[in-house]
């Protein structure tokens, strides 16, 4: 029999992890999966007391919301260990909180996206509450990068739960052989979508401004509910160090709940279209 799969949840016991939780809670109600809430300790000593926080906050959950997350504590690194919770738990996503880019926790974007290129897992990173129940209005940049076609299967995903509207948007270039990659993934996406009945709009950022910057002012001019992006193959220190785009997007200050996939190297790659966030 096939193991149930869930939304697994790390929780580091602060305010933006009780948010990824809450919205693990609606997602759950639309997909039917179970929660798991994780818990990275970097020693074996403080198993036993972090044990307990979790079943607490589990407690608290079932409590509120009629549903108790099932408890996983792990040793490790957290770049690492949510990765093999995700695997070990058969988690179909999961849901992260981060502080964004703010003060003190500036590099707390690196570090999301550090966590995301370990797992092979699509993650929602969440910076506020829920706003809404169901993810209807997705932002769905397109660039000139060729990427698998894993992401297919998220957009088949969001769009059976929510029956989201997907809105396209693309860069406005000058670079013929930059424009035309770009318009050939935008006819594979309108392609794909309109096959499967699903309801979309395209839209062009404006060329002078950074890809990422365009993404992020359409997404808060319509209100989206999520973002949806694929994180860089084979990302490097340098990334890291001085700021990918997709970190951008991730810590976006409207506080814009974003998928981000990642690529599988074990995957080749294909023609079509790719989700980013630069």
């Amino acid at each position: 029999m096939e193991k149930r799969q869930t939304i697994l949840v790390p929780h580091d016991f602060t305010e933006v992890a009780d948010y990824a939780l809450q919205h693990a809670i609606l997602v759950a109600e639309n997909t039917g999966n179970d929660i798991t809430m994780v818990h990275i300790i970097d020693n074996e000593s403080k198993y036993d007391t972090a044990l307990e926080k979790c079943n607490e906050i589990a407690g608290n959950t079932f409590k509120k919301h009629f549903r108790r997350p099932k408890v996983v504590v792990k040793t490790g690194s957290i770049f690492t260990a949510i990765g093999k919770a995700a695997k070990e738990t058969n988690a179909s996503l999961v849901i992260m909180g981060t502080h964004g880019i703010k003060g003190m926790q500036k590099l707390t974007g690196s570090w999301a996206l550090k966590v995301i290129v370990h797992s092979e897992v699509p993650f929602i990173i969440v910076q506020e509450p829920p706003k809404s129940k169901k993810f209807k209005k997705i932002v769905f940049p397109i660039d000139f990068k060729v990427e698998n076609k894993e992401k297919n299967q998220w957009v088949n995903y969001l769009a059976k739960h929510y029956q989201s509207k997907f809105f396209l948007i693309k860069q406005d270039i000058k670079d013929k052989a930059f424009k035309r990659r770009i318009n050939s993934n935008m006819v594979f996406a309108k392609k794909y979508l309109t096959s499967r009945n699903v309801e979309f709009e395209i839209h062009t950022a404006p060329a002078k401004t950074k890809f990422w910057k365009g993404t992020l002012s359409h997404a808060k001019e319509i209100n989206a509910d999520l973002i949806l992006i694929m994180a860089t193959r084979d990302i490097g220190v340098a990334d890291y160090a001085f700021g990918a785009n997709e970190q951008n997007i991730l810590a976006n200050p409207e506080g814009i709940p974003v998928m981000c996939i990642n690529p599988s190297a074990s995957i080749r790659k294909e023609g079509g279209f790719s989700a980013m966030g630069g």
